[in-house]
């Protein structure tokens, strides 16, 4: 692990807090003995490494879901939408991306567009690569709908050490492809609902990066994209 890469990189202000309390408790350590210490100084970073907030090149070309997590891509199924993203009975393509508790927790939009649902849902705290942590996990329900009028829903799951789902958004927000949603706590996993048709741009196993890598395309073709900073 390259520490200045760690250091150089900004931190989300979500993880301030914890960063805090983690070197106030390093600080007690050392009092008591010295290589515990150490140990304090080594979880503080850790800790500020969880909550790193890189900058990404976000595609630029329309129609593009991009994923909203860093990790990899844990599940590929057809399932029915959770009523609570308003998206039909119709079968549609979910796509999970399951993070682990070094990943990058900052959770991006897939697309641009207006936030349509946002809704919490309050549960167990299972390992968020198992199947069933879609349906028994807390998890947080967000819809954004394109100016094309298509919608496309995404679900933050907390995981088997996750304790707290934060999102940034409200129904009636406009937010652009790759911002900033909302982040989840020390290991978790996003689905993505892509509408009905739409076929995924990954397979199982791809290891994904928020604001950048292409999860389908809702134009069903294939373009470069141009990107930009965020």
């Amino acid at each position: 692990m390259n520490m200045l890469k760690i250091v150089a990189v900004p931190m989300h202000r979500e993880g301030r807090k914890f960063v805090a309390i983690f070197a106030a408790i390093t600080v007690v350590l050392g009092f008591i003995w010295e290589p515990l210490f150490w140990l304090g100084v080594g979880a503080t970073i850790w800790c500020y490494y969880f909550f790193r907030d890189p900058v990404r090149i976000i595609p630029q070309t329309p129609g593009l879901v991009i994923s909203p997590a860093d990790g990899v891509v844990s599940l590929i199924q057809e399932v029915i939408p959770p009523a609570e993203l308003g998206l039909g009975d119709a079968s549609v393509t979910r796509v999970s991306v399951f993070m682990n508790v070094f990943n990058c927790h900052v959770n991006r939009a897939p697309v641009a567009g207006t936030v349509r649902h946002v809704a919490y849902h309050p549960g167990k705290f299972l390992n968020a690569s198992l199947d069933k942590a879609s349906e028994l996990n807390e998890r947080n329900h967000v819809t954004i709908e394109t100016d094309a009028g298509v919608k496309v829903g995404v679900v933050q799951i907390a995981g088997l050490v996750a304790r707290r789902i934060v999102c940034f958004v409200k129904e009636g927000d406009r937010i652009e492809a790759g911002h900033r949603f909302g982040l989840i706590r020390f290991g978790s996993r996003l689905d993505v609902y892509l509408p009905h048709g739409i076929a995924p741009a990954v397979a199982v196993g791809t290891t994904a990066v928020a604001g950048e890598t292409i999860l389908a395309d809702l134009n069903a073709a294939s373009t470069a994209a141009v990107g930009v900073s965020v």
